[in-house]
């Protein structure tokens, strides 16, 4: 096949390391060697019950029709009145679209802003998608580094200079993945003051802002003066483990909701509508699952904390929320890429290369605690062997 059949942006387009690795782990399970996966980020827990009978209730009754390409209106009403009591966001259905997954209201918060030649701030090491799409739309990439002395939270002084009349998107995760980083209040209100009143819109991956195990969360919608210049993104795959049922949403002004509703209707018609009925379950339903859950990562992030830190080569940050780790392993005097390959070759555990989430991740692994203690502790056990052999 010639190479010039395609569209010069296909070739842009990367994909996402994560499933890259499952897939190859997968590969290897099948030939009967035992892994444990570190590698994908999705809760090892099953949706709760109250949302799951939501849903077998509604395809009882019917809810298997299109629902409306914005979102089914009682859904849309209750993500206005979770966020207001969670995110301290005042909106209104009309500024909500329903999306399937997090990840398409992303994709098209691109779509309808980012023209090719535009300048978009997004974090390095980050979630690859933020990277991927201003590659594959021809913008200008300008990565920010998220750095391991700060915590991982986002450098304000090296934000502003980055910022130039080119600017047309920042990108803010918080927490983050890879790095289990938490911005704080005072980073967000400093974020805020340094774009108002320059016509720059903000991304905001609030994915993870549920499962935060210290501090407080502030989303910079929150601020009325960014409040238009914002998407808020969100979704129910981590907080309620609802990863295979495709839902999340984005908040935004009124005009980019048209938008965005035009983009999900040429490729998506609507999301389906049993799944926004268990989504309203999940929202105003009981949380006690929710709060479980998180006690539950709690004890696996500090189990696997202070084991990745008694391992030879490793250095581990305390990730303030998400359900990840990202060691610093330049002490085992390989690179990130080397030891992914020897870890899952040689000691049976799947990890993500710190490299696979940005150039600045050289020198990191990205490790997903969403497992049993049980296996926490065998992946330990088998990482400390296999280091011990170096």
């Amino acid at each position: 096949m010639t190479a010039n059949i395609f569209a010069d942006r296909a070739g842009r387009l990367k994909g996402e390391a994560a499933f890259e690795i499952l897939a190859k782990t997968k590969e290897l399970e099948a030939q009967g060697k035992n892994i444990i996966h570190f590698e994908i980020g999705e809760p090892d827990f099953d949706t709760p019950k109250n949302i799951v009978e939501k849903g077998k209730e509604a395809l009882n009754l019917g809810y298997t029709h299109y629902a409306t390409t914005q979102g089914y209106l009682p859904l849309r009403e209750a993500i206005t009145k979770y966020v207001k009591k969670h995110k301290n966001i005042d909106t209104n259905p009309k500024e909500i679209v329903v999306t399937p997954g997090a990840k398409p209201a992303i994709f098209y918060t691109f779509l309808a802003l980012v023209n090719p030649g535009d300048e978009v701030i997004y974090p390095d090491p980050g979630y690859p998608t933020y990277g991927n799409l201003i590659y594959f739309l021809g913008a200008v990439p300008v990565p920010i580094q998220i750095k391991e002395e700060k915590g991982f939270r986002l450098d304000i002084e090296e934000l502003k200079s980055k910022i130039t009349n080119k600017t047309k998107l920042i990108v803010i995760n918080s927490p983050a993945n890879p790095t289990g980083g938490v911005l704080t209040p005072d980073d967000i209100d400093e974020i805020a003051n340094a774009i108002k009143g320059k016509g720059i819109y903000v991304l905001s991956d609030e994915i993870y802002d549920r499962i935060v195990y210290s501090g407080e969360v502030k989303s910079i919608a929150s601020i009325p003066e960014l409040k238009d210049w914002t998407i808020v993104v969100d979704g129910f795959s981590k907080a309620y483990a609802m990863t295979g049922w495709r839902l999340g949403y984005g908040i935004m002004n009124e005009e980019l909701a048209e938008k965005m509703s035009k983009l999900m209707v040429n490729s998506n018609a609507c999301v389906a509508t049993f799944t926004q009925v268990a989504g309203v379950e999940a929202l105003l339903g009981p949380q006690d699952e929710i709060d479980k859950m998180i006690e539950e990562f709690r004890r696996r992030r500090d189990l696997i904390v202070d084991g990745l830190n008694s391992i030879k080569g490793f250095k581990c940050l305390k990730p303030k929320g998400a359900f990840y780790v990202f060691p610093n392993i330049t002490g085992t005097g390989k690179s990130s890429k080397e030891l992914e390959n020897y870890l899952l070759y040689e000691a049976g555990v799947s990890v993500l290369a710190g490299t696979g989430f940005g150039e600045v991740g050289e020198g990191y692994l990205r490790l997903s605690y969403a497992n049993s203690i049980e296996n926490i502790q065998i992946a330990l056990e088998r990482i400390d062997k296999a280091m011990k052999s170096i």
